[in-house]
């Protein structure tokens, strides 16, 4: 049976609009005036808790703020992105893009900016920044508003004399433009970390990002799962197999690496065209060199921010035993040193009073090296495989090895640890579609990514066309790959083979030259559709195949240097050209 008070009660915040939270109870509802305001007052309360339940809050509006970068491999591009989830918890929402997809005039319209941007190579900006950085180092750049805030992180490597030129070209063109520099530039060594935190917290710190944060987020849930293994917290991998390539009567050691990845499972995924950070070790034999030359026994305890370790432990596994750059000197208290000079020579040539703790404050903490994967995991699942040039050279009279190649070609045994990351490459990938031409562009150990595009195009089946440019001083000694190439010349993987061999005649040929001379063929690939890869050197290979690539286009287009440089611009913007170089 129905109660005709609750009934009333019912209608009474059934009838209520939802612009209208106020509820009154019908006049002939049998209730004294006292008793009618104070149910009126509960009902309204009910009806506001219901409401709000209904319609979701609004959540705290962050202020805009542009992360723009500039990466050639990967970690401005990483740092970005930690970025952007650190100014949600400090009241900005931020936008990420590459430095070569602003235009300067977009500038004007950006209030709060944070630029992060790589030098690489002779002091030159990234891939991915070039066209930014041209434009805002042109003399007829437009002014910029002093609304424009922003600060500027380099990334380089002191041990470089363009040591973070490209920031500093970018952070002071800007000031002269008219923009202004909130927080001062930060230059980053080859540890970047704590300097890179350090600025973070500086450029939130500034009066004018403080004065501008609105209300705190949570960092948005990422779309790429987070990485299990980094940098900082590797996989231990197992190296498998280590094959010469080279011939033993080369100038030059190039050895193929093979590392197991059992147990990493998806979280060590790789993608052709990825790079895989090695943690090495320093060789023994140098730390020995250093601790006589320093008349250390190798047993004294040092202090470091992860702990106390002893001296010998410390230049085995963590510190860089060769760089000596400006720090180093202040630290040690010395004016000046021969250009050159690596650790040891200073330790027996200058023989600076040193203790241990003076010695480790001036060294720089030991880094990964990356390498280009030269395999598909679809052809080699639950491995990786590297190719890697042995470095050797004399200095001050003493021979001399890179840390990393010759650790994983030399030092490291069969079957034993090795700690390694998958460092991501966003532009330096094959295109999903199996019917686009490539054209791939690798002398020496430049080969070792395009080695894995064409296992990959293999196991895709893919039918579009590939044609590799690769060659070296002498095809009899430096010929690396020939049995997996000549097969994939056999099946027709392989259309296109151009070999230089420099050093076999009196006439020197490189892949630049072929370039030229197959220009007709190679500008008709581009009329296509192809996609353009170099990988290698960055200081002369990368840059004379360009200027050959440049003008095969002038040529067999048919166009002026302007149109040249025009249509090399779209092939950039349509991601057709595409550079792993160092």
């Amino acid at each position: 049976m129905s109660n005709p008070l609750l009934a009333q009660l019912s209608d009474a915040l059934a009838s209520q609009s939802s612009e209208n939270t106020v509820i009154e109870l019908p006049e002939n509802a049998p209730f004294d005036n006292e008793q009618r305001n104070w149910l009126n007052g509960l009902l309204t309360g009910i009806s506001a808790i219901a409401a709000a339940a209904q319609s979701p809050s609004e959540a705290p509006v962050g202020t805009p703020l542009s992360i723009l970068y500039g990466s050639q491999s990967g970690n401005a591009e990483v740092l970005s992105k930690d970025m952007k989830k650190f100014a949600a918890t400090q009241g900005f929402d931020a936008t990420i893009a590459e430095l070569d997809s602003i235009e300067l005039t977009d500038l004007a319209q950006i209030e709060h900016a944070v630029i992060i941007c790589s030098t690489f190579g002779e002091g030159e900006p990234p891939d991915n920044a070039k066209k930014f950085y041209g434009s805002v180092m042109a003399d007829d750049a437009p002014s910029l508003p002093s609304t424009f805030n922003f600060s500027v992180c380099g990334l380089g490597d002191s041990s470089y004399p363009d040591f973070n030129k490209c920031a500093l070209d970018i952070n002071s063109r800007l000031v002269a433009l008219g923009a202004n520099e909130c927080a001062p530039i930060m230059q980053c060594d080859a540890a970047f970390e704590d300097e890179y935190a350090e600025w973070k917290q500086a450029v939130f710190s500034t009066e004018v990002f403080t004065s501008a944060a609105g209300g705190v987020t949570q960092a948005e849930p990422s779309v790429e799962t987070e990485p299990t293994y980094t940098k900082n917290h590797p996989f231990i991998a197992n190296q498998i197999c280590v094959e010469q390539l080279s011939h033993p009567d080369s100038a030059k050691c190039v050895n193929h690496i093979e590392l197991s990845l059992a147990g990493g499972g998806e979280d060590m995924h790789y993608d052709v065209g990825d790079a895989l950070g090695v943690w090495p070790l320093n060789c023994p034999k140098d730390v020995a060199d250093i601790l006589a030359a320093g008349g250390f026994s190798g047993k004294e305890v040092v202090a470091q921010k992860t702990g106390s370790a002893s001296l010998k432990t410390l230049l085995l596994s963590k510190l860089n035993i060769a760089t000596v750059n400006a720090k180093a000197l202040e630290t040690w208290g010395i004016a000046d040193a021969p250009e050159g000079f690596q650790v040891f020579d200073v330790l027996n040539q200058l023989k600076p009073n040193l203790d241990a703790q003076t010695l480790v404050d001036g060294l720089r903490p030991l880094q990964p090296r990356l390498y280009s994967i030269a395999s598909s995991p679809k052809a080699h699942p639950g491995e990786v495989h590297l190719t890697v040039g042995e470095v050797h050279y004399d200095l001050q009279g003493k021979a001399r090895k890179g840390v990393a190649s010759t650790w994983l070609g030399k030092r490291l045994q069969e079957g034993a640890n090795v700690g390694v990351y998958v460092q991501a490459s966003a532009h330096f990938h094959i295109p999903a579609d199996d019917d686009a031409p490539l054209i791939m562009i690798g002398p020496g150990t430049g080969i070792a990514p395009f080695r894995a595009f064409l296992e990959e195009r293999e196991m895709r089946q893919a039918k579009g066309p590939n044609w590799l440019f690769f060659g070296d001083q002498h095809e009899a000694k430096d010929y690396l790959y020939r049995d997996q190439i000549t097969k994939w010349q056999d099946t027709g993987l392989l259309n296109n083979l151009s070999l230089a061999w420099s050093r076999d005649t009196d006439r020197k040929i490189y892949v630049q030259t072929l370039i030229e001379e197959q220009g007709a063929e190679f500008y008709a690939w581009l009329e296509q559709g192809a996609y353009i890869y170099i990988c290698g050197d960055a200081s002369r290979m990368a840059s004379d195949v360009d200027k050959a690539i440049r003008d095969v286009i002038a040529t067999h287009g048919n166009v002026s240097a302007e149109d040249a440089d025009a249509y090399m611009d779209k092939l950039v913007a349509e991601h057709r050209y595409q550079r792993d170089v160092y």
